[in-house]
Order: structure tokens, then C-alpha cells, then sequence
């Protein structure tokens, strides 16, 4: 599920040969983010533990494996806006939303909608999860192997980035996993009502289109729609003042009363949309791909939705307010 939520629905609209990089990408996708979700749960966390994890993933990924934080030359991506101190910081950004939202809290809500009795409850026994440690292991060194190896050959992040990226994977390790469990939630201030289903997943797919185009070029080509508009700086505050007061409206609906599962699936679902229609610019190819993903994306929507109205009781919210499976 984190596969194709963050990378197959995405890149491969515009490079449909990332498809043959499927078994690596299951690898350093799947492990990686199952480890973080088998965490969460055996502590007793909820989803501020999985955003602080989020946040190790993408470090792990684009600082350790891909080198793209730092690279000056991976993607293209140090022409896209702010570098300071060695750091890409524009591709830090978009990578932190894009990676919490895309490859953590998606794919688990999807997952948690399909199986819910199992929300908070661990998938693995202590063998399993060991295991499944190693392959995201593999999968990091894979991307530093394979995919930063080819695109940018004979970079290597500078040593000092290399320990400071180490020392905040620890740290918010640490934090989410000792830290915040054991801290009292404080309870959101829920909406009087939700909007509709229809009106949340509009909501969820113009903010998130909003962020990718203030801090990335359509399609990841050549052109940022907003680049003649804001300077480096301003793009980086824009986009923390779409996607903040976004997680925080969010927080405010799942604490409201009449908050539900088709919610849910609306928010996803617009989430996905706008992360695919992102990358359908720049040749008819993207936009036919594109077009047959999105498709299929409002398809498997669709059949979610329906299994979700088939089996209600199943999907009630009983569960412990700080757990994965609660508002």
C-alpha cells in the first residue's frame, strides 16, 4: 500500500519505468514504514508519534539512501528553490510532506479502513518485526546502491550532514516512541460539524495540490507555476501555512461527532487524486498514464467505500482515544 500510495501513483505517472524498480521500492517502502506502524502500536502511540517517524523515514530515505538533501545535483532538485548550509531545503520540505502524508498516515488509514479489527494490534511477532528491521535496512542501502549510485555518481553526502541526519532519526525515535506515549493528549477542539464527504475530499485535494505546486515544478520538470511569484524564502513559509493549518483542521473534523469512515476515504481519496494530477504535465504520455491511475484510483475508492457501509459494526470507533484505530 505505501508503494503505490507514495511512489507508483506519483513518479511512475511520468516514468512508467519506475515500475521495474517495484521489488527495491517494496523493500525500502513497505519494511520501512511496516516498522514504523509495528512501533506506534506495541507503545501505545498515536498518529503524533507516526508524523515524528515520518519525519525519521524521509531523513532516512533522502539524506542517507538517495543523498538528495544534499546532493547538488540529484533530480535536478537544487534548481527548484532554497539551499543553505549544503541542504536542499525546498526539497526538505516538500519531502517531509509528502513522505508523513504519503507513505505513513495514507497508507495506514487505508489499511486501518480495510482491516479494522487488527488497527491496534501488532501485524508481526518479535521475528517478524526483526526481519522486517533488516530489509528496511537493505532497502535504504538499495536507493544509496542503485538509484543515487546512477543519478548522481560518486557523490557522497558530507560527513557532518551524515551524523546530523543519524543523531535526528535517533532523536525523534526516542521522542515518538518514549516521549509522546506517555504524555496525556491534549484533546483537540472538535468542529461543531463536518462538512459533507464531498466537500472535505475538494478540501484535501486543492490544499494538497496547493503545497506540491508552491514548493515543486509540475511533474517535477522544468516549470514552478508559482516560481515568478514568491521568492525561495516565501515558498517555504507559504507552503508551512498551507500544510500546518491543513493538519490542524483535519484534527479539528476527526474530533467531531459526526466524523466517519466515508470522511476518511473523501480526505484520502483527495489526497491521492491531487498527488497523481500533480505529475500529469509535460508529454501526452504522463497525461494518458495519469488519466488511467486516476481511474483506477476513484475505482478502488469506490469498492472501499462500499465495503466500508457492507460491515458498519466493524468499523465503529471503540477504540482507546490515543491508538492508531481512534478519532
Amino acid at each position: 500500500m505505501t508503494t503505490l500510495c507514495a511512489e507508483l501513483t506519483f513518479t511512475a505517472v511520468a516514468v512508467p519505468k519506475t515500475w521495474l524498480l517495484l521489488p527495491l521500492l517494496l523493500v525500502m517502502y513497505g519494511a520501512g514504514v511496516l516498522v514504523i506502524r509495528e512501533a506506534v502500536v506495541r507503545v501505545g502511540g498515536g498518529w503524533p508519534s507516526l508524523v515524528l517517524l515520518g519525519v525519521a523515514y524521509q531523513l532516512a530515505e533522502d539524506g542517507l539512501g538517495l543523498q538528495a538533501l544534499t546532493s547538488p545535483r540529484m533530480y535536478g532538485a537544487a534548481d527548484w528553490g532554497m539551499r543553505a548550509f549544503g541542504v536542499n531545503l525546498t526539497y526538505w520540505e516538500s519531502q517531509i510532506g509528502v513522505h508523513v502524508v504519503l507513505s505513513v498516515l495514507v497508507p495506514i488509514g487505508l489499511t486501518n479502513l480495510l482491516f479494522p479489527v487488527q488497527r491496534d494490534r501488532p501485524y508481526l511477532s518479535n521475528k517478524g518485526l526483526a526481519g522486517t528491521v533488516v530489509l528496511a535496512i537493505v532497502g535504504v542501502l538499495g536507493l544509496r546502491a542503485f538509484i543515487s549510485a546512477l543519478m548522481d555518481p560518486g557523490y557522497r553526502t558530507p560527513w557532518g550532514w551524515t551524523a546530523v541526519f543519524f543523531a535526528l532519526i535517533a532523536l525523534c525515535w526516542v521522542i515518538a516512541l518514549v516521549v509522546l506515549p506517555h504524555r496525556r493528549a491534549r484533546r483537540v477542539r472538535p468542529a461543531r460539524s463536518v462538512p459533507r464527504p464531498g466537500v472535505v475530499g475538494f478540501v484535501s485535494l486543492y490544499l494538497t495540490m496547493a503545497f506540491l505546486t508552491t514548493l515543486l515544478p509540475l511533474g517535477l520538470g522544468s516549470h514552478l507555476l508559482l516560481g515568478d511569484l514568491m521568492s525561495p524564502p516565501q515558498r517555504l513559509f507559504v507552503a508551512a501555512m498551507t500544510a500546518v493549518p491543513f493538519g490542524l483542521l483535519v484534527l479539528r473534523w476527526r474530533a467531531a461527532a459526526d466524523w466517519s469512515d466515508r470522511h476518511r476515504i473523501w480526505l484520502i481519496g483527495g489526497i491521492l487524486v491531487s498527488h497523481t494530477a500533480f505529475m500529469m504535465y509535460g508529454s501526452v504520455s504522463a497525461v494518458c498514464v495519469g488519466a488511467a491511475t486516476l481511474a483506477v484510483e476513484v475505482y478502488l475508492l469506490t469498492v472501499l467505500t462500499r465495503y466500508v457501509q457492507r460491515h458498519p459494526a466493524e468499523h465503529r470507533d471503540g477504540h482507546h482515544p490515543g491508538r492508531l484505530g481512534a478519532r
